[in-house]
């Protein structure tokens, strides 16, 4: 068998920067005697199930009259970008050995579920539970800061999350404009804060701001007046000699 191919807001700006790279299946082309031998080579060499392998045939490996010439040619792909399935088998290898009813499964391309009787034990105390395993598993397997997150769900805690964060944004919002004093919120990962930056982006007399250093990292809202007293001021201050 060889290998012959490999093809390899009115906010603080928490989504400013580089964008993104889409995370693709990985995909290579073999020479194998069959099949089945191109996926377990595929499979041993990425580190995922053989039921985790897509395969076309481009070249049967038989000449004329149907006499065996040559081995085949496949194309083989991962059935998902590697570094989910990975991840996905990596939770798995976790919750099996942590002896808790759950399996996890990959829901989109970079989303893993977790569902099971011991729900309520992996989602924690506000959701610090779920979120440690999230952070431990991009910890490990994303390699680079321009992939997206692998985001944990279980039980739809992510969707009652984002509904009671909304919530919170338009209490915090009211308060605010009420006080006329900014507003700090406790620390939250990046996907709770974008909740809340998105929630209040087209409230004009507001302005929400991420401050501080993972994973601390929190939101301030502040009313708009206060804002622009601080630009009046930095533009008006003399320079220093």
């Amino acid at each position: 068998m060889r290998m012959t191919e490999t093809e390899t807001m009115r906010t603080s700006g928490e989504n400013k920067g580089n964008p993104a790279i889409a995370l693709e299946p990985e995909s290579m082309t073999l020479e194998a005697k069959s099949v089945e031998a191109a996926v377990e080579m595929a499979a041993g060499l990425w580190k995922v199930s053989p039921d985790d392998i897509d395969t076309t045939v481009l070249d049967d490996g038989k000449r004329l009259f149907g006499l065996l010439g040559k081995k085949m040619k496949v194309k083989v792909s991962t059935a998902a970008p590697l570094m989910c399935l990975q991840a996905r088998d990596f939770a798995n290898s976790i919750l099996k050995q942590s002896e808790l009813d759950l399996v996890a499964t990959l829901e989109d391309e970079n989303a893993i579920d977790l569902d099971g009787n011991d729900s309520a034990i992996v989602i924690g105390r506000h959701g610090e539970t779920l979120k440690a395993f999230e952070f431990l598993t991009n910890l490990i397997y994303r390699t680079d800061q321009s992939t997206p997150k692998i985001r944990f769900d279980c039980a739809g805690y992510r969707a009652h999350r984002e509904e009671s964060l909304i919530h919170l944004a338009k209490g915090v919002a009211n308060e605010v404009m009420n006080k006329h004093a900014p507003v700090s919120l406790e620390p939250m990962s990046s996907w709770e804060r974008r909740i809340i930056h998105l929630a209040l982006q087209d409230n004009k007399e507001i302005v929400t701001s991420s401050e501080g250093e993972e994973p601390l990292r929190k939101i301030v809202v502040y009313p708009s007046e206060h804002t622009e007293r601080n630009r009046t001021y930095r533009r008006r201050r003399p320079r220093s000699n």
